[in-house]
């Protein structure tokens, strides 16, 4: 039997994970007397720099409040120095109408980002959903990846849990890190549903312990651009430039595009990665 999980996805322990981050020297405040069991802020320390109550504030976090004002969430953020990404994820976790888990209808990969893709068929390319589900992908990207992808593919259970996505990317706890905030920050602006539950149970019992480590951190991420280096088997190293895109009007939508610098070697090699890819997935065991 799975041990419970503890509540790492409420208002009251985001916030508890930025007091406990924060100093009081940090926060330009001298310490409130008496013993400290954390470096952190208290609770009380926290409620004077945001303007609130020290009842209403423990309130919030033991979720007998859970919905806020903007103006309250925006006087938490000023008091824990929350960066934008954060404060989305503030106000997403106290807004009204959060529900509990549900099953996500399949989403249709948006017509004008297939046109992009169609455009951009001689680098790699790579649509995911709002929980990081393929829904298309284009160019050379499975012979740089060595995985083969269809739509409905766990791009982040692969990345994550996938001993092989260890080996192939040679930065790959940059992204593992990146993926697993990027996770939580779009966990946030959506109910759960059943298959991002079961993903997040996952990645918290896996056996590479960092992973639920990552996750108990409360990390929220919203990344745009990364380096990403690929450990190829036949092309050696080659290196990208992440690019990851939404249109105005497909926020749950995210367009990867990998880009490369012009007359570099891994821009060199790109064309022959194709031809390489496909024989080196038929030989791959499924």
């Amino acid at each position: 039997m799975s041990r419970p999980a503890p509540d790492t996805m409420g208002l009251g322990a985001f916030l508890r994970s930025r007091r406990d981050r924060l100093t009081p020297s940090q926060a330009g405040i001298t310490p409130f007397p008496g013993a400290r069991r954390v470096p952190g802020l208290r609770k009380e320390e926290v409620a004077f720099l945001a303007g609130l109550s020290a009842d209403y504030y423990s309130r919030i976090e033991q979720g007998r409040q859970p919905t806020l004002s903007d103006d309250i969430c925006a006087a938490l953020a000023r008091a824990l120095r929350l960066d934008e990404t954060e404060q989305t994820h503030l106000r997403q976790l106290a807004g009204p109408g959060r529900r509990g888990p549900r099953h996500s209808a399949p989403q249709s990969p948006d017509p004008g980002l297939l046109r992009v893709m169609a455009a951009l068929e001689h680098i790699p390319t790579l649509l995911l959903d709002r929980f990081s589900r393929v829904l298309a992908w284009g160019g050379p990207l499975e012979a740089v990846l060595g995985v083969h992808l269809e739509p409905g593919f766990s791009f982040c259970r692969w990345l994550l849990l996938d001993s092989a996505a260890q080996t192939r990317i040679d930065n790959w706890e940059d992204f593992a890190r990146a993926a697993v905030g990027t996770l939580r920050h779009q966990m946030s602006r959506h109910a759960p549903d059943q298959q991002l539950l079961a993903l997040i149970e996952d990645l918290r019992t896996a056996p590479d312990s960092r992973l639920g480590q990552w996750w108990d951190e409360l990390t929220v991420a919203d990344q745009t651009s990364l380096r990403k280096r690929i450990a190829h088997p036949r092309a050696g190293l080659l290196t990208f430039g992440i690019e990851t895109v939404s249109p105005p009007n497909q926020h749950d939508q995210r367009l990867v595009i990998y880009t490369v610098e012009p007359d570099s070697r891994t821009a060199q090699v790109l064309p022959m990665l194709q031809a390489w890819g496909r024989d080196e997935i038929a030989a791959s065991p499924p």
